[in-house]
């Protein structure tokens, strides 16, 4: 135990030196052949080495080549910097190490309070045990489906879970052409097949067009496919879009189908300045996905899935042997009855830290100042003859592409589908990019809470510097 203290205290100083000298650094250094080499053909070590060993190596091999998004000038994707708070108790909660499957402990009454804190936070209704954190929103949006497709074999006379898919009537489900490729992965997890996934077109702001969506459900329904689910997004990916979430729940409540919400990035920016309207109907829905590891920070992995009734999934997915019955489980059960993992981390203890450290006013301002700085960036890029915005900023995320003056559609095609790589070789912003209505784009999404406006003309000269380097 004094080695593990000794070395405890030297992990806490190297975490600490680690995170206070990102901003002073490269975005992101490419990894030397010689570490590429020890980090991916290490031998099985015979004998064991002391801690102190390891976090030599730690320090001399890892933390030199981050992925980058502690960096303020991390534009990527959507990787928060971890929260401070939530840094500090990761030890913690690896220290206790409980299943938060269940039982009375800990982690598993902890879970309640981050659970709500959450649905609080973006004005979702919640009962308690209606709701249970996950990994990301991949497993949330898997728990959700499944949860959905019970219900729907519930009304016609089935059990899923005994009978399968086998011989039944075809389910349709419908998303936008901009939603997440995790709502893909759950259809063929759950044997839907993408067959039946039927893709919603979207408007000029890329937000889901409903007269598309009643188009597909009426056509599936002459057809003899059953309508079953609908999957809104409450901040795309690809743009910051929130769809029309009121009006597409009025239409699943008209037809009976589930209403999921992807929320998972953007669904706190309700708490924006003037957002609110944006995200009407939120509320709404049948079960909504939410990552505390994005916007918020919570360090990895942190999902939740929340959902208006907790019946429903305990329906698809309780199962409790023998082993496991506990007489003390109380009327909610476990956690574990409520999604397909029995051991599960003690994520809460990440999440309960973050938010209680930043309170609801910090995570306004942190929620805020994000997208007040990706409606500067977006305002920079309408005044720049070299730049062009793809679609409004309603969240954190800002699309557009490079367009120096004088380059065609195809010379433009091009430098964008080159544009992030070469950026990121630079090392002093990180930017990806996508695909808009079909044409390569760059995005910028804004999470960090030390990302300045100064930072901002950094990255549109770091652009041009990138495109000038390919161009040449």
């Amino acid at each position: 135990m004094r080695d593990l203290r000794t070395a405890a205290r030297s992990a806490a100083d190297l975490a600490a030196e680690h995170l206070t000298g990102v901003a002073g650094g490269p975005v992101r250094r490419p990894v030397s052949e010689a570490d590429r080499a020890w980090l991916t053909r290490q031998p099985l070590p015979r004998d064991g080495r002391p801690l102190a060993d390891l976090l030599d190596e730690v320090r001399d091999r890892m933390l030199p080549y981050p992925m980058g998004n502690g960096h303020p000038r991390f534009f990527g994707w959507v990787n928060s910097p971890p929260s401070p708070a939530g840094v500090l108790v990761a030890p913690l909660a690896a220290a206790m190490n409980p299943s938060c499957a269940g039982g009375d402990h800990a982690g598993v009454l902890l879970e309640r309070t981050a659970v709500r804190w959450l649905a609080e936070l973006v004005g979702f209704p919640h009962r308690p045990g209606a709701g249970l954190l996950t990994s990301g929103a991949s497993m949330a949006t898997v728990t959700a489906l499944a949860t959905a497709r019970q219900r729907a074999f519930r009304d016609q006379g089935h059990d899923v879970r005994e009978t399968g898919l086998y011989g039944h009537r075809p389910m349709a489900l419908y998303a936008s052409a901009e939603a997440h490729s995790c709502l893909r992965k759950a259809a063929e997890l759950l044997g839907l097949g993408t067959r039946y996934l039927r893709t919603v077109p979207v408007d000029p702001s890329c937000r889901m067009d409903t007269g598309g969506l009643r188009r597909l459900i009426e056509a599936d329904r002459r057809a003899g496919i059953r309508p079953f689910l609908v999957a809104a997004s409450a901040g795309t990916v690809n743009t910051g879009a929130v769809d029309p979430l009121d009006d597409i729940a009025g239409i699943a409540r008209e037809h009976g189908l589930w209403f999921h919400i992807d929320g998972a990035y953007g669904a706190l920016g309700v708490l924006a300045d003037d957002a609110a309207p944006a995200y009407a109907g939120m509320e709404r829905a049948d079960s909504l996905a939410l990552d505390p590891h994005k916007w918020l920070g919570v360090p990895v992995d942190a999902g939740c899935v929340l959902f208006r009734e907790p019946a429903g999934p305990r329906d698809a997915f309780s199962l409790v042997p023998p082993y496991l019955r506990d007489e003390d489980a109380g009327e909610l059960g476990w956690f574990s009855e409520y999604g397909p993992e029995q051991t599960r981390p003690f994520r809460a203890l990440r999440v309960w830290a973050t938010i209680a450290h930043l309170g609801r006013a910090g995570i306004v301002r942190l929620v805020r100042h994000t997208t007040g700085l990706a409606r500067t960036l977006a305002g920079m890029i309408e005044d720049a003859d070299d730049f062009e915005l793809l679609a409004p900023v309603v969240t954190s995320i800002t699309a557009f592409r490079h367009r120096p003056p004088g380059l065609g559609a195809e010379g433009a095609e091009a430098l964008n589908e080159a544009l992030p790589a070469a950026v990121q070789r630079r090392g002093h912003a990180f930017l990806t990019g996508t695909r808009i209505s079909g044409a390569a784009a760059l995005r910028a999404c804004v999470l960090h809470p030390e990302t300045t406006p100064e930072d901002l003309p950094v990255l549109l000269d770091e652009i041009r510097a990138a495109a000038r380097e390919i161009t040449s």
